[in-house]
């Protein structure tokens, strides 16, 4: 029980009123609910919320990947930008490009690597490869001429050439342009695979942010986005923040462009506070 200070009779009244008030005072004070601990304030847990999972596909380039001088091709190493800015990618491979025959294509710009030795190299960086199909070929054109079985065992090819790399299966998926109905989804998916889409029936957090980087190289100039695809990306990255997502998975592919832009969109993107994850500590990131 509170015991006032002894006074006059004269005061007791006065310091019983004060005293109710600042009672009843405190009790308009909202209590914090368990576990905030104001989240709106730099550095705390909740800046760790923002999280991109970069990806790229149609590699490995080693012109790109390791950067090269050559008139007209030249790119800094992409690799190398992202070792400086503590990025961990997911590269999205063609198989062929992983063989032998393919050292033709892939030393069509020599840098002292072919496609197998630079995938290899990702591996070592702590970057995941994944699955963009074996031949790349459009799904729609393959079931005509050959059927679904064939589009799923091209997978597996991919797959196990992946995995000779990597010493694990390859776990997701991305077909090419996005292109897949939902019967062949099923089957993919029934073999252990995990699909990547833009579809707009998956959560935000799911669903790819296409950078329609494609658009500003080779024959497609006049569709490449406008002021730039850096702005495009970062009103993309807006867009979604206005709904209430601060996790995304952006798409590029290994093209000289797309390393010049990334060479000012990832330090742009840290200072407001994303961090750069594989894809499977993205997936696993966005289940807690």
């Amino acid at each position: 029980m509170l015991r006032l200070p002894k006074t006059s009779s004269l005061l007791w009244p006065v310091l019983r009123q004060s005293f109710a008030v600042t009672l009843f005072s405190l009790a308009l004070v909202p209590l914090a609910a368990p576990g905030v601990t104001g989240a709106n304030r730099p550095g705390d847990a909740a800046a760790t919320q923002k999280f991109i999972a970069l990806t790229f596909d149609d590699g490995p380039r080693p012109w790109v990947l390791k950067g090269n001088a050559e008139a007209g091709h030249a790119s800094a190493s992409l690799l190398d930008l992202l070792d400086r800015q503590n990025a961990k990618a997911t590269f999205f491979v063609m198989g062929w490009r992983l063989v032998a025959f393919a050292d033709k294509d892939c030393r069509k710009i020599d840098v002292g690597m072919n496609c197998r030795q630079v995938a290899e190299e990702e591996h070592r960086r702590g970057h995941e490869i994944e699955n963009h199909t074996y031949g790349h070929g459009n799904f729609r054109q393959m079931k005509a001429r050959y059927g679904e079985d064939w589009i799923l065992n091209d997978l597996d090819h991919a797959n196990r050439t992946i995995e000779s790399i990597t010493g694990e299966k390859a776990l997701y998926v991305r077909p090419p342009e996005w292109d897949v109905w939902p019967e062949l989804a099923q089957k993919i998916e029934a073999r252990g695979y995990r699909l990547m889409s833009k579809s707009t029936s998956l959560p935000l957090t799911r669903r790819d942010v296409d950078s329609e980087d494609y658009f500003c190289a080779g024959r497609s100039l006049a569709k490449c986005p406008k002021p730039s695809d850096y702005d495009y990306v970062l009103r993309s990255i807006a867009q979604r923040e206005r709904q209430g997502v601060e996790q995304h998975i952006l798409v590029f592919h290994e093209l000289p462009q797309s390393v010049e832009l990334l060479s000012r969109l990832i330090p742009e993107l840290k200072a407001r506070g994303y961090r750069f994850v594989p894809l499977r500590t993205y997936m696993a990131e966005i289940k807690r």
